[in-house]
């Protein structure tokens, strides 16, 4: 009687264990777009370069995981193996020659295999390729400003994003997005009018600082259409928690017709803005 007891304890606690675990992997998920309660991971990547950093990081988990492991294996070696009653009279042993040169070499290695795929990363964030479409960024307090440049018919317009506090998700969305094209890369020249800011969509992968007198330039290429937020990244001021950045990832027949409603929609700048030239 006791022993079906014990198993019907045993399958309800395994029962329980695999709803909690079940439960606590779809709330440590990460979101698409926009941070999700209790979530641990990275947000889902949309680009290429966030997806490396994505591999990268879960890389160092593991490593740093193996480490740690293998140090606590030794220090448990070290407790059992040369307690004062396994070794009554203690080694009076002060130098290993084989072991220093062990504990020297190894982590050299260990540095080199990390240092070889975060310099392959840092090079493709730091390439320059060609630009299909070019928006420059400018950083106020505390709301940020997009200037689309002017190219035939189409651009020659700019327009403010404020926070929109009544929109969800709360604090993160805004009254006007950043519309881009799926699968086009896109170059973002981002300054400031005040003080530093820093511009930063975790779902791309990247941020760059808005620096007053600065013009600083990075780029995306976003592989799925949606709606990706992110936040001003540098304490500005009283009101920096208050900085969104919304980012409308849409098709290339989209995008032509966004940019045709906002050149009527936002007010034109004179003569199209003037851009540093993104090759």
């Amino acid at each position: 009687m006791r022993t079906t007891q014990a198993q019907h304890r045993s399958s309800w606690g395994l029962a329980a264990l695999g709803v909690f675990l079940g439960s606590s992997s779809s709330a440590l998920a990460a979101g698409i777009g926009q941070p999700e309660p209790w979530q641990m991971s990275r947000q889902v990547p949309v680009t290429a370069e966030a997806a490396d950093l994505l591999n990268f990081e879960h890389g160092l988990h593991w490593l740093a995981f193996a480490i740690s492991v293998f140090v606590l294996a030794l220090i448990l070696y070290c407790i059992f193996k040369f307690s004062e009653k396994a070794n009554p009279t203690p080694s009076r042993t002060t130098h290993n020659t084989a072991i220093e040169v062990a504990w020297t070499i190894i982590p050299v290695l260990i540095l080199v295999a990390v240092a070889i795929p975060s310099f392959r990363t840092l090079r493709t964030q730091l390439s320059d390729p060609k630009a299909d479409v070019v928006v420059k960024v400018v950083g106020h307090a505390w709301y940020w400003s997009y200037v689309y440049p002017a190219e035939g018919d189409k651009g020659g317009f700019t327009f403010d994003a404020n926070v929109d506090e009544e929109q969800q998700p709360k604090l993160l969305a805004t009254d006007n997005d950043m519309v881009v094209p799926v699968g086009k890369i896109v170059k973002v020249q981002v300054t400031s009018d005040d003080v530093i800011h820093s511009w930063a969509i975790p779902s791309f992968g990247g941020k760059i600082d808005a620096i007053p007198g600065r013009l600083n330039q990075w780029w995306f290429k976003a592989d799925r259409e949606g709606t990706y937020h992110g936040q001003c990244s540098e304490l500005c001021g009283a009101r920096h928690a208050y900085m969104p950045i919304t980012v409308r990832v849409v098709s290339e027949q989209a995008y032509a017709e966004w940019l045709t409603e906002a050149k009527t929609k936002y007010a034109a700048i004179d003569n199209g803005a003037r851009l540093a030239d993104a090759r």
